[in-house]
C-alpha cells in the first residue's frame, strides 16, 4: 500500500470512465433539436470543417461510428476478396472484423512487448503476394514508429489504414496523427478523448477519396441540383447526425484542456507507482511517452505468475474497493470466429500474455489527482494481498 493514501472502501466509487459533457454541450444539443434539422446537415458540415483544420487542412468526413470509417477506408483502398491486410491481434475486434466484412483476410503479426502495438520488425515477414495494406492500431493512444511504418509500406507498395480510434490528439515527431499519413480512422465513441456519443471520422488524402467516402457512407448516392440523384457504388448507412456533430464541436473546442488534464493524471500515476513496490514485484507500467501519446488509457500488465489469483480476481477486489477497471483487449485470434479460420493458441505468444494480463485503470478529465492516489493505493494493496 502507498504511504500517501489510505484504503477506504466506503469512499464513493471511481468509475472506469466518465464522459465530460458540460451545460454548453447540453444546450447545443437542445439548439439542434429545436432547429428541426436533426440528421446530417449544417452541424455535420461545420464539424468536418473544424476537423479538417485540426488535421492541417486535409479532407475529413464524419461517420456514425469508428467501425464504419475503417470499412470505408478499406473500400476506398480497393481492398476486397482475395486480398490480405496485416494487423495486430490486440485491438477491439472491429479492426479485424471490417477486414472480413469487405471479403479480405486479416494477417496477424505479434505485438511489441513494451508498446503493445504491432511489432513493425515482424511485419515484412508477413507480407505475401496478396498483401494489399497494413492496418496498425495505436493502443491507448500511442502511435507506432511512423517513419518505419511508412518506409515498409512504400517499399512494398502497400496502403496504410491507420486505426487511430484512440489516438485523437496524439502526434509523431511534432506532427498530429491524422495530419500525416495515408487513410486515418478515428472513433468518437463514449469513452474516447473526444466523444460524439457514437461517431467517428476518416481523414482522406484528396477530394476524390472524400467524395467516394461520402457516397459509401450513404447508400452510394450522389445528388445534383434539386432533383438529380444517381447511385454508382454500393454504399451503406453510416452518416453522422447534427445532434452528434453539435456535441463534437463542443468537445473539439475543449480538447486541449482535456489533453492537459490527461497528461497530468498519467504523470500522477507514474509518480504514485514509483512510491510503491509493485513494479519491483513484476507489475508492468505503460511506456512513459509524453511526446507522442494522448493518454487515452493508462494500462498495467499484471504479474500473474507471481499472484495466487487471476485477472478477474484482481478486478473483483478493485471493484470491492470502489475502483472501476476495463479490459482492452483479449487477443482477437483466440475468439471462436477466428479459431474457425485456423488461428490457434501459441501463434502470437506476446499478444496472448498481454491479453491475459492487461487491465485499464480509470483516466478521464474529471478524475482528480487524489482519485489517482486512491487508485494506485488500491492496486498496490490488492497485488500485495495476492503475492505468492
Amino acid at each position: 500500500m502507498t504511504a500517501m493514501t489510505e484504503i477506504r472502501p466506503f469512499d464513493p466509487p471511481i468509475p472506469f470512465t466518465r464522459p465530460t459533457l458540460d451545460e454548453a454541450t447540453i444546450a447545443s444539443v437542445g439548439d439542434v433539436l429545436r432547429s428541426g434539422w436533426i440528421t446530417s446537415g449544417p452541424k455535420v458540415q461545420e464539424f468536418e470543417s473544424e476537423l479538417s483544420g485540426f488535421f492541417g487542412g486535409r479532407p475529413v468526413r464524419t461517420f456514425a461510428n469508428g467501425t464504419s470509417t475503417m470499412e470505408v477506408a478499406l473500400r476506398i483502398a480497393g481492398i476486397g476478396s482475395g486480398d490480405e491486410v496485416i494487423t495486430t491481434p490486440i485491438s477491439w475486434v472491429a479492426t479485424s472484423n471490417v477486414i472480413l466484412t469487405v471479403g479480405a483476410t486479416p494477417v496477424f503479426v505479434d505485438i511489441d512487448p513494451i508498446t503493445h502495438n504491432i511489432d513493425l520488425n515482424q511485419v515484412e515477414a508477413a507480407i505475401g503476394p496478396n498483401t494489399k495494406a497494413i492496418m496498425p492500431v495505436y493502443l491507448a493512444g500511442l502511435p507506432v514508429d511512423m517513419v518505419q511504418l511508412y518506409d515498409i509500406a512504400s517499399r512494398h507498395k502497400l496502403r496504410v489504414i491507420e486505426d487511430a480510434a484512440q489516438a485523437l490528439g496524439s502526434s509523431w515527431n511534432g506532427s498530429r496523427i491524422g495530419a500525416i499519413g495515408d487513410l486515418i480512422s478515428f472513433s468518437f465513441q463514449a469513452n474516447k478523448n473526444l466523444t460524439t456519443i457514437e461517431g467517428g471520422c476518416l481523414v482522406c488524402n484528396n477530394d476524390e477519396e472524400a467524395r467516394l467516402a461520402e457516397k459509401l457512407r450513404l447508400q452510394g448516392v450522389t445528388r445534383t441540383g434539386l432533383d438529380g440523384m444517381d447511385v454508382d457504388v454500393l454504399g451503406g448507412k453510416f452518416n453522422l447526425t447534427d445532434v452528434n456533430a453539435a456535441i463534437g464541436l463542443q468537445q473539439l473546442s475543449k480538447l486541449g484542456d482535456f489533453q492537459d488534464q490527461r497528461v497530468k493524471l498519467a504523470q500522477r500515476y507514474f509518480d504514485g507507482f514509483a512510491k510503491t513496490k509493485v513494479v519491483e514485484q513484476g507489475l508492468e507500467l505503460p511506456v512513459a511517452d509524453f511526446a507522442h501519446s494522448n493518454w487515452h488509457m493508462f494500462q498495467i500488465v499484471l504479474p500473474l505468475d507471481r499472484l495466487d489469483t487471476d485477472r478477474a480476481g484482481i478486478m473483483a477486489d478493485l471493484k470491492a474497493l470502489g475502483i472501476g477497471t476495463g479490459l482492452h483487449y483479449p487477443p482477437i485470434h483466440l475468439f471462436s470466429l477466428y479459431r474457425e479460420r485456423g488461428f490457434t493458441e501459441g501463434m502470437f505468444p506476446i499478444a496472448e500474455r498481454i491479453g491475459r494480463s492487461i487491465i485499464t485503470l480509470p483516466l478521464f478529465p474529471t478524475l482528480t489527482e487524489s482519485d489517482v492516489d486512491r487508485i494506485v493505493a488500491a492496486v498496490a494493496h490488492v497485488l500485495e494481498t495476492h503475492l505468492k
